[in-house]
């Protein structure tokens, strides 16, 4: 008994340490899988119009993956006609809203209007609030579920149960807003990145 144990202890100890390993190869998958989701979002969201549903589809490829789940740029491709074609009105109103908030912006900066710092600190916190609801509302969305149902539990969320994940949804933009200003081609794969970074968000927020 005890030489089966010792023979089997040595095989034990090399199939953990060769399991050990094999997370290096499964993060770098994912990472790799994040930069080429990030080609499909911005190509999908190339229309300007269709960038919710682009980044809906995105996180909703991630998150297959994650799972273990068959996800390839078919049923990327799947994923954003049904997404487009239920949420172009609600991605309308994202845009109109922002739009608005871009104009009282350069309003107040323009000192025009009297208390110039304090409406352009208002104009920037309602531009990141505004962009910030618009991923989360992507990224928990689910394919048949309505737009609105979807914006009122991302705004739940990030209002109240979990703030910390729109911070680092913030976070992600300012490295994409760099990666964009440093070299415009990397916005692809630093869109790939924020989709990542908005499944993780959404799933920390089930915890």
């Amino acid at each position: 008994m005890g030489k089966i144990m010792g023979a089997a202890g040595p095989e034990v100890g090399r199939a953990a340490a060769v399991r050990r390993p094999g997370h290096g190869p499964l993060r770098f998958a994912l990472f790799a899988e994040c930069l080429l989701t990030g080609v499909w979002v911005v190509l999908a969201a190339l229309p300007v119009i269709t960038l919710l549903p682009a980044f809906a589809a995105g996180c909703a490829h991630l998150g297959r993956h994650l799972d273990g789940e068959r996800s390839t740029w078919r049923d990327f491709l799947a994923g954003l006609r049904e997404a487009t074609r239920s949420g172009w009105r609600f991605s309308l109103l994202w845009w109109a809203a922002l739009a608005l908030l871009a104009f009282d912006l350069r309003v107040a900066r323009s000192g025009a209007l009297p208390g110039g710092p304090a409406l352009i600190a208002v104009s920037v916190a309602g531009l990141l609030a505004v962009v910030v609801l618009g991923l989360r509302t992507a990224a928990l969305r689910r394919p048949g579920a309505a737009w609105p149902d979807a914006a009122r539990t991302a705004a739940r969320q990030g209002l109240a149960t979990d703030p910390g994940g729109s911070l680092l949804l913030i976070g992600g933009l300012a490295v994409l807003a760099v990666a964009a200003w440093q070299m415009l081609p990397l916005i692809a794969p630093a869109a790939g990145a924020l989709a990542g970074c908005a499944v993780a968000v959404e799933r920390r927020a089930r915890v």
